[in-house]
């Protein structure tokens, strides 16, 4: 698997991280987990087949995860690189996935459901397991942060596994979830001092990948008060910057 890293931010204006969006590649499968607001433009800054992507993730409907997914179906729907597309492209997401984005899609008439390939939109449930693309497998669990929210692990053909938290506050069964990841990609809102239950900060996104013995540990939805933070050292974990690349 490849991931890059395209936004390690989160919601608040900042200079060199932008909201979240992570690129996941397997060898006959692109993934794009959560789709902030500049997603679409950071894929083509990267170099990215943005075109053939194959499956959106949407974890939960803040802007800062979603924001991204009409503009980008806007970009679709007319951009010379689609129109002779003819593979599917699937947005998983929980519960109130289809509604939102028919609301969206009717505040101005946009039509973007109709792509000049198919577009399938598909509801997932906790628990619920399904496929990705081929030999990329896929099972999504609840995390403490909205009504909706979910996490989500990826697992290909060889046994390389991805986890994303996407948003969530502390939960012990997030470790099980986790457990013997190939990479947890978590969020870790805040250094320490955490104003709000429902995010994460330093010490219980470390104690999480602890317990779950992930090989490797990358920190996301980093809030601007990590700009002049040093992260402890612990064995495994890092921050993610825009842009950072990990070959699995």
């Amino acid at each position: 698997m490849r991931v890059v890293i395209l936004g390690s931010g989160t919601s608040v204006p900042h200079p060199k991280r932008t909201a979240s969006a992570h690129w996941l590649a397997t060898e006959q499968t692109t993934l794009l987990l959560d789709c902030g607001a500049d997603a679409p433009h950071r894929m083509a800054a990267h170099g990215l087949a943005w075109e053939q992507l194959d499956a959106i993730w949407l974890s939960h409907f803040h802007l800062d995860h979603i924001g991204g997914v009409l503009p980008f179906l806007f970009g679709t729907k007319y951009a010379p690189q689609t129109q002779a597309r003819r593979r599917p492209l699937v947005i998983y997401g929980p519960r109130g996935t289809v509604s939102r984005l028919e609301r969206f899609d009717r505040a101005n008439d946009y039509d973007l459901l109709d792509q000049p390939f198919p577009l399938v939109v598909r509801e997932v449930a906790p628990h619920e397991e399904f496929e990705i693309g081929p030999h990329l497998m896929a099972r999504a669990f609840k995390t403490p942060h909205t009504d909706e929210s979910l996490g989500i692990r990826l697992t290909d053909e060889h046994g390389c596994t991805v986890v994303y938290t996407s948003d969530t506050g502390f939960d012990e069964s997030l470790a099980t979830e986790a457990q013997a990841a190939s990479l947890l990609i978590i969020e870790c809102s805040f250094r320490r001092d955490k104003p709000v239950a429902t995010h994460l900060e330093f010490d219980e996104a470390a104690e999480i990948a602890m317990r779950a013995g992930a090989r490797n540990t990358v920190l996301v939805h980093l809030y601007p008060e990590w700009d002049d933070a040093e992260m402890p050292t612990v064995d495994g974990l890092r921050l993610a910057d825009d842009g950072l690349e990990i070959e699995l």
